[in-house]
C-alpha cells in the first residue's frame, strides 16, 4: 500500500491545535511538506517545529482569518505563487457555537457561512489549477457527522455542514477527471478544546457535572469513549495519499459506530 507522501505538498488549515495539528504531524511523518494555517503566528511557529522533516521535507505558514475569506485566498494564491503547487488541502475550522436552530441570528448562519463554505471554496479555487498541473489532488473537508444524522443543540453547525457535504459532493463530480479527489470525514465526539467547551456548556445550563455529560456522550458511543484527534488524522491522512486514488465523492464517518445510518 503506497502511503508515501514525500514530494507531496499539503495545506493544513485550523492547524495549531486538535484535529489540524494532528493531521499536520501525520502527514509530515508520511513525507508531505506541510503548510500551517491558522491566525496566531505564536502557535503556528510552535506545531511548525514539530513537524517531522526527516525526509528532508520544507514546512511553512500562512497567517490568516478565516473570517474574511477573500484575505484568505489571496494569501494562499501568494505563498503557491512563489513556491509552487500544493497536492493536498484539508479543509478545517472550528465549528459554529451551540444552540437551537430557531433561536440562531441571521448573523450567525452568514458568518459560518463564511468561514466553513465560502472559505473552503476559495481555497480550492486557490489550489486546483495547481493539482491540474501536478496530475495529483486531494481535497479533505473535515465537517460533521451531522450530514447524515443533525444533532441536537448545533443547528447553525447541522445547517452549514450540510451544505459543506453538498458542496464537496459536486466538486468531486467536477473535478475526478483530474485526478482531484473530494472526500469529507465526519469525526465523531473527539477529545479537543471544542468538545471540552460543549461539555462545560451543557453542565452550565443544566446544572450537571461535567463527568455527567460526558459519561451521557460515551454512552451514546458503542466504543464507549471520545476518539482522540490522532485517530481523526489517520483517516484524512489516508484520503491524502495516493492508496486512496479511486475514493472520491464520500462522507466517511470516524465517530466509533455513533452514527445510526449506514
Amino acid at each position: 500500500m503506497n502511503l508515501d507522501l514525500s514530494g507531496k505538498t499539503a495545506i493544513v488549515c485550523g492547524s495549531t491545535q486538535g484535529i489540524g495539528k494532528a493531521t499536520a504531524l501525520q502527514l509530515a511523518k508520511m513525507g508531505a511538506n506541510i503548510v500551517l494555517v491558522a491566525r496566531n503566528e505564536v502557535k503556528l511557529a510552535s506545531v511548525q517545529e514539530e513537524l517531522d522533516n526527516s525526509k528532508g521535507q520544507k514546512h511553512n505558514y500562512i497567517i490568516t482569518d478565516f473570517n474574511f475569506p477573500a484575505e484568505l485566498k489571496l494569501r494562499v494564491e501568494e505563498f503557491i505563487k512563489e513556491n509552487g503547487p500544493a497536492h493536498i488541502l484539508v479543509n478545517n475550522t472550528g465549528g459554529p457555537p451551540g444552540g437551537p436552530a430557531i433561536g440562531a441570528k441571521t448573523d450567525e448562519y452568514t458568518s459560518a457561512f463564511n468561514m466553513h463554505l465560502v472559505s473552503n471554496q476559495c481555497l480550492a479555487q486557490a489550489v486546483v489549477e495547481g493539482m491540474k498541473s501536478e496530475g495529483y489532488g486531494r481535497i479533505i473537508n473535515v465537517i460533521s457527522t451531522s450530514v447524515k444524522q443533525p444533532l441536537n443543540g448545533l443547528g447553525v453547525s447541522n445547517t452549514i455542514r450540510g451544505a459543506v457535504a453538498s458542496w464537496a459532493k459536486t466538486l468531486a463530480n467536477e473535478l475526478g477527471e483530474f485526478n482531484i479527489t473530494v472526500n469529507n470525514v465526519l469525526p465523531g465526539a473527539t477529545n479537543t478544546v471544542r468538545l471540552q467547551s460543549i461539555i462545560e456548556t451543557k453542565a452550565s445550563k443544566t446544572g450537571r457535572s461535567i463527568e455527567d455529560i460526558s459519561n451521557e456522550m460515551t454512552n451514546q458511543v458503542p466504543m464507549r469513549r471520545f476518539a482522540e484527534a490522532v485517530e481523526i488524522a489517520n483517516a484524512i491522512s489516508f484520503l491524502a495519499s495516493p492508496a486512496a486514488s479511486y475514493i472520491n465523492g464520500i462522507n466517511v464517518p470516524v465517530d466509533g459506530g455513533r452514527t445510526k445510518s449506514l
